[in-house]
């Protein structure tokens, strides 16, 4: 109704003008060109608006923050089209031509972007799978880090040392994906080198005993601790913990800390490796003499 005011029949600011004259038809159009940007701005203000009060009352709700997100920004940008297409025809520009001029152009740019377009069907598959979240900490193709944002063509990463990474949506709609928040709770994973002669009861003890003492490691299921090989110069013992997926790093760090200083104050080495170099006596004087005749 509004646009109609504007460009019915006879608007009225053509009341005021000559369009008969080339400068009379040239000031309508400006006048219709100033009017479509007025209305422009106050369009894209109300609806930037909008979607905005609907984003938040989504998040008050608790719904799910991509679905929420990739909604109201995809609401936002055709809205904003729809309003270009409505102005574009207010001004005077046939809208049939640019229709045939898109559909012309749209043939060659589908040849020309088809990392692009594979791009946006990766973020429609990644919306409607929802492989995985924003928060969750994921790692793809050589790249890991916290779902910041998800949009259409690119999957924003935020590293744990801060730094951001822009990820394709066809490359990980494509590659394998690894969700380390997928689940509440994660397993840590030790492994632990003492010396041969170690007492293996001794060490089992103490390692469990350090795994028990830690508020954050659950006591069901219980720490697991074994012997699981007898390397070249150290037993290995595997260490399997559980916590909760928020305190994986927390609780490895410590356990890490802590086995060492129990071992230490136990007296068990945890040993380092070791290379025993043998001369032969006859071999190096042998060398020795090559060496002197080459200096004389």
């Amino acid at each position: 109704m509004f646009f109609n005011l504007l460009a019915g029949d006879r608007p009225w600011y053509e009341d005021f003008l000559d369009t008969s004259t080339t400068l009379g038809r040239i000031t309508m159009v400006a006048i219709k060109v100033i009017i479509a940007i007025v209305i422009l701005l106050i369009a894209f203000a109300i609806i930037n608006k909008v979607c905005k009060v609907i984003y938040n009352r989504l998040e008050k709700k608790h719904a799910d923050a991509t679905l929420s997100k990739v909604g109201t920004s995809t609401a936002r940008i055709a809205l904003k089209l729809l309003v270009v297409v409505c102005l574009v025809g207010f001004v005077g520009i046939e809208t049939a031509s640019i229709s045939a001029l898109i559909a012309a152009l749209g043939v060659g740019f589908s040849m020309a972007l088809q990392g692009t377009l594979s791009n946006f069907a990766g973020g429609v598959i990644i919306i409607v799978m929802r492989p995985f979240k924003l928060g969750d900490y994921i790692v793809t193709n050589g790249q890991e880090g916290t779902v910041e944002d998800i949009k259409l063509f690119y999957t924003t990463l935020v590293t744990p040392d801060n730094r951001e990474i822009s990820v394709p949506n066809g490359t990980l709609a494509n590659n394998v994906i690894v969700n380390n928040s997928a689940k509440d709770t994660r397993r840590v994973d030790l492994v632990v080198q003492v010396a041969y002669g170690s007492d293996v009861d001794a060490v089992k003890q103490i390692i469990s005993q350090v795994c028990l003492e830690n508020q954050l490691v659950f006591k069901n299921p219980a720490p697991f601790i074994e012997l699981a090989e007898m390397n070249e110069s150290s037993l290995d013992f595997t260490v399997r913990s559980w916590c909760n997926s928020g305190d994986y790093w927390t609780v490895k760090f410590a356990l890490i800390d802590n086995v060492k200083k129990a071992l230490d104050a136990n007296g068990i080495e945890i040993p380092f490796k070791q290379i025993d170099v043998h001369i032969n006596p006859e071999q190096l004087k042998l060398a020795q003499t090559v060496e002197e005749s080459v200096s004389e």
